[in-house]
């Protein structure tokens, strides 16, 4: 085909379609485009066009389902996929399907044209992946979230998925790394072989290589028999070695020469034994430094920083929150839990909380909240309450009219130690009883003084620094216009 190649676009979405049009014709393209699945395969039966944009989901047809058939007949025809359900399997679908690239929705116009630049300027190789996901079911997706730094996360995952390359997954804890590794095992080639994990924080270091690489009988006091290392028992599968930053410079030169020579001995062993697992490596720790300080062999780390993945923490990607707390009332409802309703203003409230524990602390939150809580519905106050430092187990017992502070505060602590027994939380109840007390009092003088704080400040016996410094640490909402 001579002259400026021509892009077909399928999309029932007219705003969207004229938008890439007029896009694509300033940029020197053909552009042809349909609301419809049947037009756009009747163009590319007929053998029109360099290149299809598709939406995935249109009035007779789903572009996911047409993207192997137009392989099928036009192998070297690139296709790019756009999709508003933005969620891991569908970017794992396109790509696995033959897409050379997916986009979600709302999509930014230059990457478009970037995207395409590039999808007509390299040649494809092959009929796609190594098979399609089945399951459309997003509550068993092991990552949750429709944010841009999500979408990010899924187009690379999506891409790795048919590799079998080192993967090194940065970032803090409880940000779902290991949720990651799952995913590149379970949509890759190898998910019909063992994914084994193991925490190099969680051993002790003079146990690390025995449980990386097996020990021979009688190898060091106690080993009474052959044991099975880590890398033994992910033959054909995954080995997730999680804070890799923990491992001792020993066992890292042992690591080292398995990533090079693909090859291992026992503790104790002298037959070399290949090693068949595609190595997920992970950690919290700025490895960087950590090499500048001796710490972290460097070579070590540019063979397992081979496709590095950043996973961001929850405070960059708030506006996944929602998702994720109505995705961890539905699993805990499944599991028999009580099912809750979480309502607007305390879903609001979760969203701006900063969650240092990220999406591990929201879950553990969101258990607590559904089997502590007698409410269908939770409010503001049950989230007040939880996020302040950990509120008493709600009681249906109602106070009598004669009970004072001292009785009610003394009932709500009994409740809660009775529903702890012997496994109390972290230390610091002291502290975060006071804030139960301290928050609610400070909280209801201001509305009784309008929001006077000079005022408050008086009521409470307070110097009004001191009180400005409360309303800041507690997080107390400052209604304006208040001296």
């Amino acid at each position: 085909m001579t002259g400026a190649p021509t892009i077909l676009i399928a999309d029932d979405d007219t705003a969207i379609r004229t938008v890439l049009h007029q896009a694509l014709s300033r940029a020197g393209y053909e552009v042809r485009t349909t609301g419809n699945a049947t037009t756009l395969w009747r163009w590319v039966s007929d053998g029109e066009g360099n290149l299809v944009i598709t939406d995935v989901i249109m009035p007779d047809g789903n572009g996911l389902d047409l993207i192997p058939r137009m392989r099928k007949i036009r192998p070297n025809l690139r296709i790019i996929c756009m999709s508003a359900q933005n969620t891991l399997l569908t970017a794992v679908k396109a790509t696995q399907r033959g897409a050379f690239e997916y986009l979600p929705k709302p999509f930014d116009l230059k990457e478009i044209l970037s995207v395409v630049k590039r999808a007509l300027e390299t040649p494809l190789d092959g009929e796609g992946g190594v098979g399609t996901p089945d399951d459309d079911d997003d509550e068993k997706l092991p990552l949750i979230g429709r944010s841009a730094a999500m979408q990010n996360i899924y187009r690379t995952l999506a891409r790795l998925m048919n590799t079998d390359l080192t993967v090194m997954i940065a970032g803090e804890s409880g940000t779902g790394k290991e949720l990651v590794a799952r995913a590149l095992h379970d949509f890759g080639p190898r998910r019909d072989g063992p994914f084994i994990a193991i925490n190099m924080a969680a051993i002790p270091k003079d146990l690390i290589e025995s449980e990386l690489f097996g020990h021979e009988k009688g190898a060091f006091t106690g080993a009474t028999a052959r044991g099975m290392g880590r890398f033994e028992q992910a033959e054909g599968g995954t080995l997730f070695l999680d804070e890799i930053g923990d491992m001792p410079l020993d066992t890292q030169t042992r690591l080292l020469r398995v990533l090079q020579e693909g090859e291992y001995t026992t503790v104790g062993g002298r037959t070399p034994i290949r090693a068949n697992v595609r190595i997920v490596a992970a950690t919290h720790r700025d490895l960087g430094q950590m090499i500048r300080q001796g710490q972290f062999r460097e070579d070590l780390y540019y063979r397992l920083n081979v496709v590095p993945i950043r996973l961001p923490p929850l405070r960059e990607r708030s506006e996944d929150i929602p998702e994720l707390v109505r995705h961890f009332l539905n699993q805990v409802a499944g599991e028999g839990l009580p099912i809750k309703v979480i309502d607007g203003p305390a879903m609001e409230r979760l969203t701006v909380h900063r969650w240092s524990g990220n999406v591990r602390e929201l879950e553990n939150l969101v258990r607590r909240l559904a089997a502590l809580y007698s409410q269908e519905t939770l409010g503001l106050d049950v989230i007040e309450a939880e996020l302040s430092g950990g509120a008493p187990i709600p009681t249906e017992t109602q106070p009598s009219e004669s009970e004072g502070l001292s009785q009610s505060v003394e009932r709500h602590l009994k409740d809660y130690f009775d529903a702890h027994g012997g496994d109390l939380p972290n230390p610091g109840l002291y502290e975060r009883v006071l804030k139960e007390i301290e928050r609610p009092l400070i909280k209801l003088t201001l509305d009784a003084t309008r929001g006077n704080q000079i005022k408050a400040a008086t009521v409470l016996g307070l110097n009004r620094n001191t009180l400005r410094k409360k309303i800041k640490l507690l997080d107390i909402p400052v209604v304006r216009g208040g001296s």
